[in-house]
């Protein structure tokens, strides 16, 4: 293999997703050793570029998301990855978000927030889409929860836009409320919103909408803000260049697929809600959302509250199926997973920052709770860095 292997990207630049990828696999060439990139400036589901059939390449990774791509990566016949679950090409390794972690995420996300309903907005034409759509009915179904679906009607989606809207903002009036929908992109609960907004449907008290891939500029510019769930495309990416750099030396990559889990969820407006009447148990929550960090206990949520101790118990298990200490406990391991994922902090630092008094407690609670040491979750959600294990 050459010193600087020529490798093609056939990633889009388009969403922020994949954009994340192309971080990931930036990261590991500037860890490692130069590639020659070969990488064009292109949106989801393009024709692969006129070059690629002529091209004489050591290595390529590909979002594969249609049979055109697929044939042309085949027909070349070098050391490939594939970064979609398409599977159109399912003899290569592949490296997709994990959707069964992002179902359970979305779930838990509405559930915590004392929704009893719930839909699911997808893209038919994606594969990712309808297992997104499956893992989420399955995490509720889990829960005792079930879904409502949309699917946008044949000819609105792209086509007209207009129509798109009233047919979306029918369906949301026909459905149950509060209502929690989960949407299988952040552009699509950009139009949730819209649509929302057209037929005065307030979020997020009465439709709560939350999408995928924190595009920070789609969710910002949004009106409310929309949250979303962040996938760590980042790691996704370095994964796939180490996978790539592997198969390019004659080495076997291991695990022919491998699926990253998200890192978590980026609240904002349109899902900052609690969807419970009991006014001082909303008051309770937002507190000890606020605060838990900062070492509070359910005394202090008990003062803040107004009410006392066995009743505030009582209505929290009744409302939200957990007690004040776990809302606290659990809103604290939230922090603590973003911090193993994001930052290279100490364990002591981050049990600081969490409002836990000791580095052994956080590392019991936390492994009580998640089934593994702080340490291990952090090498699960960090790419794995040159000279480190």
């Amino acid at each position: 293999m050459p010193a600087f292997p020529k490798v093609a990207l056939l990633i889009e630049t388009s969403n922020a997703y994949a954009r994340g990828l192309l971080g990931g696999i930036q990261a590991y060439i500037r860890e490692h050793r130069p590639w020659s990139v070969y990488l064009d400036e292109q949106s989801r589901g393009d024709q692969p570029p006129r070059w690629l059939k002529k091209w004489k390449g050591d290595g390529i990774i590909a979002r594969i998301e249609n049979p055109v791509i697929a044939r042309a990566i085949a027909a070349l016949g070098i050391p490939s990855v594939d970064l979609s679950a398409g599977r159109l090409l399912p003899q290569l390794p592949m490296l997709e978000i994990d959707e069964a972690a992002v179902g359970r995420m979305a779930a838990d996300h509405f559930i915590e927030r004392g929704f009893r309903h719930f839909a699911w907005c997808g893209d038919p034409r994606f594969v990712w889409s309808r297992l997104r759509g499956d893992a989420y009915e399955a995490a509720l179904k889990e829960a005792g929860h079930t879904l409502a679906r949309y699917e946008p009607p044949s000819g609105t989606r792209g086509d007209d836009e207009d129509a798109g809207l009233e047919a979306l903002g029918q369906w949301l009036l026909s459905q149950p409320r509060p209502l929690a929908v989960f949407t299988c992109y952040d552009i699509l609960g950009r139009e949730v919103l819209d649509a929302c907004r057209r037929f005065s449907i307030h979020v997020p008290d009465e439709v709560a909408v939350l999408g995928i891939d924190n595009d920070e500029l789609l969710c910002s510019l949004a009106f409310p803000p929309l949250s979303s769930v962040m996938p760590n495309a980042r790691r996704t990416g370095y994964e796939a260049a180490a996978v790539l750099e592997k198969l390019m030396a004659g080495d076997d990559p291991g695990i022919p697929v491998r699926h990253i889990p998200p890192t978590g969820i980026a609240t904002r407006q349109s899902t900052d809600v609690l969807a419970v009447e009991d006014l001082n148990v909303a008051k309770a929550v937002r507190y000890i959302r606020e605060h838990a960090c900062e070492g509070i206990c359910v005394d202090d949520v008990v003062t803040h509250a107004a009410l006392s101790r066995r009743l505030l118990e009582t209505r929290f298990k009744r409302l939200l199926g957990r007690s004040p200490h776990d809302e606290i406990t659990r809103v604290q391991l939230r922090r603590v997973k973003e911090l193993l994922a994001e930052t290279d902090l100490p364990l002591s630092e981050i049990a600081d920052r969490t409002g836990f008094r000791y580095v052994e407690y956080l590392s019991a609670v936390f492994k009580n709770k998640t089934g593994r040491p702080p340490g291990h979750y952090r090498a699960e959600h960090r790419p794995r860095r040159k000279g480190k294990a």
